[in-house]
């Protein structure tokens, strides 16, 4: 049948996965960096995904396509939701159980009561981490740590590619981390309620200068404008070989 569905300008599209989230069918993906319509009977027509594209790389067209299955969407998103519960850890798993970690303990310097075992241990750099868990989606948005917090999103590579990224992003704040190519969440859902029910001093986004990586930035972005809070917060961009290329 001829009917009216979404078209895709893959030249335009650079990979952030915002029509993924807004895409009520998941009816879209990122595949190979670019978003791709997964099955034409997902598709509504309706269009909930375009206003979220910060590209214009979608818009509308007639042509030959399934009709739009609601049955088959319904039971699409039962499967992805099972699988997202099992994914979060809904049985209470220890893993995902938030904690500060006290580092005052540590010796910062070696001195003359330290052993030689002490001072080998000196000789790694040590975990600026100051909590759990770190991901986004598993950090409970009421956790004690956050009140009063230096807050760092963090988008996951930065931490690999900038070789120095305890000492000079993590230390002393509070840190969150994601995937906005790898992870079907909105974060900016997350991070709304984290904003709104908490005392965040600051805000600090990591990313790299992969396209796919604004999507982190979008969603740090639109969670400061729904919080309705004006908090300070900047964006430092990381080159893939490891260097800071922009910090606004």
């Amino acid at each position: 049948m001829i009917r009216t569905i979404i078209k895709i300008d893959k030249d335009k599209c650079n990979g952030c996965g915002l029509c993924i989230d807004a895409c009520h069918e998941n009816a879209m993906a990122i595949i190979d960096g670019k978003a791709t319509l997964l099955r034409d009977d997902y598709c509504d027509g309706l269009g909930h995904c375009m206003p979220a594209c910060p590209m214009d790389a979608l818009s509308f067209e007639e042509r030959e396509a399934l009709p739009y299955d609601e049955e088959a969407v319904l039971a699409n998103a039962k499967a992805k939701e099972e699988v997202k519960n099992q994914e979060t850890m809904g049985c209470g798993c220890p893993g995902s159980m938030a904690k500060s970690i006290d580092r005052t303990t540590e010796k910062d310097l070696p001195n003359s009561d330290n052993t030689l075992d002490d001072v080998m241990e000196y000789r790694e750099v040590k975990s600026s981490l100051n909590q759990w868990p770190v991901q986004i989606k598993l950090v409970p948005v009421n956790a004690p740590y956050f009140n009063g917090a230096n807050l760092l999103v963090a988008a996951d590579c930065t931490a690999y590619a900038y070789g120095s990224f305890h000492n000079k992003f993590m230390k002393n704040k509070v840190t969150l981390i994601g995937c906005p190519k790898l992870d079907e969440v909105d974060y900016a859902n997350k991070l709304t309620e984290i904003l709104k029910l908490n005392d965040i001093k600051s805000l600090v986004v990591t990313r790299m200068e992969v396209p796919c990586c604004s999507g982190i930035t979008n969603a740090v972005k639109k969670a400061l404008q729904n919080s309705g809070k004006v908090i300070p917060w900047k964006v430092v961009t990381i080159s893939t070989d490891g260097k800071i290329i922009d910090e606004l």
